[in-house]
């Protein structure tokens, strides 16, 4: 029987730091994991895969768990590059613009708080987005 894994707390601490840093940001319970939200827009959603469930999950990563989570909208012609092929990146095929990361040890904050900031970015209005330096950059 399958009962859900606490996402661990630095992993959540730190996407609490970066998300709810973000204009308009807020943080709610998902069907399973935590999501974060711009408008009724997830842009961000952290989970833990534990015996293979989600099985969504489970099977777009290639991972049984227990493992942490994260997807992120990203952009499509992005997201073809050879960095997004494997782990700890996976892709998800329920939206062609998202992406998913394993959470670990390893994990390079920096690069996540690039990432997130660019998913909220193309999900933000443009007010919203313009707010963020690192939009900026990254549409140039």
């Amino acid at each position: 029987m399958y009962y859900p894994q606490k996402i661990p707390d630095t992993a959540l601490s730190n996407l609490r730091l970066i998300c709810l840093d973000l204009p308009e940001v807020y943080e709610e319970n998902a069907w399973v994991g935590i999501r974060w939200r711009i408008k009724k827009k997830n842009f961000a959603h952290v989970l833990m895969i534990e015996e293979g469930y989600p099985p969504a999950y489970s099977k777009a990563s290639g991972l049984e768990g227990p493992a942490c989570v994260l997807t992120f909208r990203f952009s499509e012609k992005r997201l073809e590059t050879s960095h997004f092929s494997k782990l700890p990146f996976f892709k998800p095929v329920w939206w062609s613009d998202i992406a998913g990361i394993v959470l670990d040890e390893t994990t390079d904050w920096e690069e996540i708080e690039n990432l997130l900031k660019q998913s909220y970015c193309l999900l933000a209005p443009t007010k919203l987005a313009n707010q963020v330096d690192e939009w900026k950059n990254f549409r140039s």
